[in-house]
């Protein structure tokens, strides 16, 4: 009798502590969301107000410091050049620490930068805020887009990290409809007031991040698509496999092909609302409206392309993504029309955030859970210098030939070979589970 009704690990006394088991799971199972609202907020501080944030904000900046397009670019490679180096080594703290600590700790940061830019009178003081803002910005951002793993399965981790993006999405809408209305009413200093207003935003997104993002989600941390997993050393080691992170051809191969993605996007998006303000005849108020077009249009763009690739997979997927790309950007260089701008800003959004977001899946996929944000960390490292290097090259071409159009193919062609490369990516490690 007592071995069926008394308690112990064959009697009904292991079944409470299973069915709470079960129950503290499925709790788990549902704050995903939660989670997953948490780190999309973060990506709109960290990327669509640190980062993109400056390009509704450019040509009043220009003004204000005195700036020719070179300088311009060198502002925008620099920040960009901070957030290369956290988030070379942002996903290995966020391995080691925790996202929760990385990713407040990134915004806190970015938002100092973003407040100090606001304040700066010269152009040497506003080139170092700009970098304290990518310090943050590299920071939280890899440790948010490195996390599903450990909150989505497999076949949902490619719709995780698309919907995270379109926090980018919602900074561009966002910006695009309130910033040139600021420009207009406060003259000269309006672009002063827009930084402090997203640093203000950033820190109280800091501190949502704080309360609601939590270390570990319920996918085990063992669980992997790879035949080796990552992880699978650790119950004996207790230190993770980070050499099989740094020597994989893969991940190397992987990151060659971001490189194409940094370098070009980079350059339409520092230079969208010049190009329209400076050449195409737009005022600040309309080029600000066709800005915002595009991140309404970008809305989906990650949760679409997410999908797409748990279907297909995910070089055919970056495939697809490069061309749609590519297109974009020739677009913008040789068709200088309101349709030609349009046609451009639409196919861009549809696209925009989905091959950061197949990206992670793809580390997710490749190392599981533990080590996707170090390996996301790593061939972000590839992204940051294309994506680093671009905007001064963008500017200084600009200058040099009068138009930026120039720059805007470069920018068309480098999307083309990303396209080439990513056919090239290895089957075993891309394909649909």
């Amino acid at each position: 009798m007592s071995a069926i009704s008394g308690p112990g690990p064959h009697g009904t006394g292991a079944q409470p502590a299973e069915s709470a088991a079960n129950f503290s799971r499925t709790r788990r199972l549902d704050y995903c969301w939660v989670v997953l609202g948490a780190g999309t907020l973060a990506v709109f501080g960290a990327l669509g107000l640190g980062r993109f944030g400056y390009t509704v904000l450019l040509p009043s900046m220009q003004l204000g410091l005195r700036m020719d397009n070179t300088q311009a670019g060198v502002m925008a490679s620099m920040n960009l050049a901070g957030y290369l180096a956290l988030s070379v080594i942002g996903g290995a703290l966020s391995a080691r620490f925790g996202p929760r600590r990385v990713i407040t700790s990134g915004l806190l940061l970015a938002a100092v930068g973003m407040l100090c830019t606001g304040i700066a009178d010269r152009f040497n003081c506003a080139v170092t805020f700009r970098v304290i803002t990518g310090f943050g910005s590299g920071a939280a951002n890899v440790a948010v887009m490195g996390m599903w793993g450990a909150w989505f399965p497999e076949k949902r981790r490619g719709m995780a990290a698309g919907i995270a993006v379109t926090g980018s999405s919602l900074a561009l809408i966002a910006t695009g409809c309130v910033v040139p209305r600021i420009l207009t009413g406060f003259g000269l200093g309006g672009w002063r007031l827009c930084w402090y207003g997203y640093g203000i935003v950033t820190l109280a997104i800091a501190l949502l991040a704080f309360i609601l993002i939590r270390d570990h989600g319920p996918v085990p941390s063992s669980a992997s698509a790879d035949p080796e997993p990552a992880d699978s050393a650790e119950g004996n080691s207790g230190l993770l496999q980070w050499g099989q992170v740094y020597r994989s051809p893969s991940v190397w191969r992987l990151g060659l092909v971001y490189v194409a993605f940094g370098f070009s996007y980079i350059i339409y998006m520092t230079f969208f609302v010049k190009r329209l303000v400076a050449e195409g005849g737009y005022s600040r108020e309309a080029a600000g409206s066709l800005f915002m077009t595009m991140g309404w249009a970008s809305l989906l763009c990650g949760f679409l392309w997410g999908w797409v690739s748990d279907m297909i997979g995910r070089r055919y997927a970056l495939f697809i993504v490069y061309l749609i790309n590519a297109t974009a950007f020739a677009l913008f260089a040789l068709s200088p029309s309101p349709s030609g701008f349009l046609s451009s800003a639409l196919l861009f959004g549809l696209t925009a955030w989905s091959i950061p977001a197949i990206m992670a899946a793809t580390c997710g996929d490749m190392l599981g859970p533990r080590l996707a944000p170090a390996a996301l960390g790593f061939i972000t490292l590839f992204f940051g210098i294309g994506q680093a290097i671009a905007p001064g090259i963008a500017g200084a071409m600009a200058d040099a030939s009068g138009s930026f159009a120039p720059a805007f193919l470069l920018a068309s062609g480098v999307a083309l070979a990303g396209a080439i490369g990513s056919l090239l990516l290895p089957y075993r490690v891309t394909r649909k589970e």
